[in-house]
């Protein structure tokens, strides 16, 4: 396989207290710290996958979130109608990456089968575990469903030479994570199976989990899946907005990665 290319669109952000972002016992009293909110669009002439869907505008605004610009918007500014996205993979069901659900008419949608159990199970009777999920969203998916438009995966799956997804859990019962391999580059989209770079070194995590020892497990299967030449593209770092180019000046919200 050749020619695909990708990119991260930065559609919203938000500064938070430390204590928020990280679980690590260390001083936060007074730290300020930006979490920034990313979808990922990666293309060929005959395929449009798009990874996660962000939050909707109303859910960004009820949790204090800025949208800098609306997920399907920004497809949209770049010459990409929402009815020509080939396939959706969401790589969890938290409200920041599977709103918008229904914007994508012509889309299959790529869903782990514990995530959707998880996401409509028992667990979702305690309030901290479904602190991260918006229930329209959810119910959102269950109406793909019930449409027949949902491709449920158990565990690792390759959707084609070149581009698989992983299941790896942790953060979400159901998390997984989309490999990219073109031509020797390896790029891994982990969304939320490593919101910052530095956790990876620090064996931090976000305060938010399903599963502690799956969610450092998970920091091992990325290496994995990267290789020693790969690249392993966080979820939600803004050290993210310095590292990848800006791809056109008009549009800063996009940024190029292969």
């Amino acid at each position: 396989m050749k020619n695909w290319k990708a990119l991260a669109l930065h559609y919203g952000t938000a500064a938070r207290p430390r204590a928020d972002l990280s679980l690590e016992a260390i001083d936060h009293h007074d730290v300020i710290g930006q979490i920034d909110y990313f979808v990922w669009i990666i293309r060929r002439a005959d395929r449009l996958v798009l990874i996660d869907t962000g939050f909707s505008k109303e859910e960004g605004e009820a949790r204090g979130r800025t949208m800098i610009v609306d997920p399907v918007e920004a497809l949209r500014l770049l010459g990409i109608e929402a009815a020509d996205i080939t396939d959706v993979v969401i790589t969890h069901l938290h409200y920041d990456h599977a709103g918008n659900l229904n914007a994508f008419p012509n889309a299959v949608f790529h869903l782990q089968e514990k995530e959707m159990i998880y996401g409509t199970g028992r667990c979702m009777c305690h309030p901290r575990m479904r602190r991260p999920f918006a229930a329209e969203a959810v119910v959102d998916a269950v109406r793909l469903v019930f449409a027949g438009k949902v491709q449920f995966h158990r565990g690792d799956v390759e959707l084609e030479p070149g581009l698989s997804l992983h299941l790896i859990g942790g953060h979400s019962k159901g998390l997984q994570v989309v490999r990219l391999e073109d031509e020797g580059h390896v790029h891994v989209f982990a969304s939320d199976a490593l919101h910052f770079a530095s956790y990876m070194q620090e064996s931090d995590m976000f305060p938010l989990f399903a599963d502690y020892a799956e969610v450092l497990d998970g920091y091992s299967t990325l290496k994995r899946l990267a290789g020693r030449q790969g690249r392993i593209i966080p979820g939600h770092d803004p050290l993210m907005l310095a590292e990848l180019p800006v791809l056109d000046e008009h549009y800063h919200f996009a940024r190029f990665i292969c």
